[in-house]
């Protein structure tokens, strides 16, 4: 069975790592979110994928090629305008025969619940989706359900009307009548897959899991999901480790928990703290602190500096003796207030913080942004800015 991955969008909510790559190449683990979906699929039985791309497209598929790495077939088919997951799997509809899995490119998933999905079409010839239990189910698409079938699906309701905790987890065994729904489906806007689900729901089936189920909408989820998996690679026994290539003083001390790409380089009295991932060529100079963070490839950490509980752009500089104190802030996206959230701070691609400079929690600094030396900097500041102090 082939696997159509719904990979073509940008993930908005996520800037400014978007603004240059579509949000399934956000590293989890020093690898791409989407690759650990890819990986998923090909634990479950899948080796022929159909990779669904558009935005910054030629991130995706300059890394994944034509799946010869992984021992796989990837194809591509293009969604030129982010028309919704319903419009991208109709991209797909030449490349696919029979049978297939649907699933998005940016959940990392139990291969078990994909297997599950996989087996349940097989048998049945019928519609079938996995659906998992979750903590703030309205966040996601509340699924009602009346024994093994689905009797409604309803994308982010308010909280109040959801009774419910079971959530649509996002991956579909179809067939090739789905194609056909899909044109026929009048919507306003854009056209989701589950729309078309919705009104063929007495067909559709559920397959329920309590295994692993990681999203990344907002940025403190990357941390998150980033631990998460770090911790999953530790007790499975693969270790998430070092590079070969990795230099660590002996006088640097790295736990266990963390991830070291290709040639990184952390000097002396540095310490690298669990739910840390460091991206290929990043450095952390000595003395400096860097606990619960996602460094980007190329990004450097100067001496005496402390980084908690952010995530660092790519080439972006954190400047010696400068603070990311980490811990919990209340952060505004998209007009919404979210409250209590854990992230000490984003560093857009090439962002620049100087010396001794204060980052406080949730703050999110643009690409190309530059802080100057003892300034202190809290809440959004736009691309291309520069923060002098005083």
């Amino acid at each position: 069975m082939k696997a159509v991955v719904l990979a073509a969008g940008e993930g908005t909510r996520l800037r400014p790592l978007t603004r240059t790559r579509p949000k399934p190449m956000l590293p989890i683990g020093n690898q791409p979110l989407l690759e650990h979906v890819l990986e998923a699929a090909r634990e479950a039985g899948i080796d022929e994928f159909v990779f669904v791309v558009g935005y910054k497209r030629e991130r995706i598929q300059s890394h994944f090629g034509d799946g010869d790495d992984w021992d796989v077939d990837i194809e591509y088919a293009v969604q030129e305008t982010q028309l919704g997951t319903g419009h991208a799997l109709l991209q797909a509809e030449s490349h696919v025969d029979g049978n297939f899995l649907a699933l998005n490119g940016d959940r990392i998933i139990e291969p078990s619940a994909i297997s599950a999905v996989i087996d349940e079409r097989r048998e049945t010839g019928q519609p079938v989706m996995a659906v998992t239990r979750h903590r703030n189910p309205e966040n996601y698409g509340v699924v009602e359900l009346d024994g093994e079938s689905v009797r409604s699906i309803e994308e982010k309701p308010p909280a109040h009307t959801v009774r419910t905790d079971y959530i649509n987890a996002g991956v579909y065994g179809l067939g090739e009548s789905i194609f056909d729904a899909l044109r026929e489906t009048d919507t306003e806007g854009e056209l989701a897959i589950t729309t078309v689900l919705r009104e063929h729901r007495d067909a559709l089936r559920a397959i329920r899991f309590d295994g692993l189920w990681l999203d990344v909408s907002y940025h403190w989820d990357i941390l998150s999901v980033n631990s998460r998996m770090l911790d999953r690679l530790d007790n499975d026994g693969s270790g998430s480790g070092s590079a070969e290539t990795a230099a660590v003083h002996d006088r640097a001390t790295v736990v266990d928990g963390t991830a070291l790409g290709s040639d990184v380089r952390v000097w002396p009295g540095a310490t690298v703290l669990p739910g840390t991932s460091l991206g290929d060529n990043v450095e952390v100079g000595s003395n400096a602190v860097v606990a619960n963070s996602v460094v980007l490839t190329d990004a450097t950490i100067g001496d005496g500096a402390i980084v908690r509980d952010c995530v660092v752009g790519e080439n972006a500089t954190v400047g010696p003796n400068t603070t990311i104190e980490g811990g919990e802030a209340d952060v505004v996206v998209d007009g919404s207030v979210h409250e209590d959230v854990r992230l000490g701070g984003v560093l857009g691609d090439n962002a620049q913080l100087g010396g001794a400079v204060t980052v406080s929690p949730g703050t999110v600094l643009g690409n190309h942004a530059s802080v100057e030396s003892g300034a202190v900097v809290a809440g959004w500041i736009e691309t291309d800015a520069v923060v002098r102090r005083g």
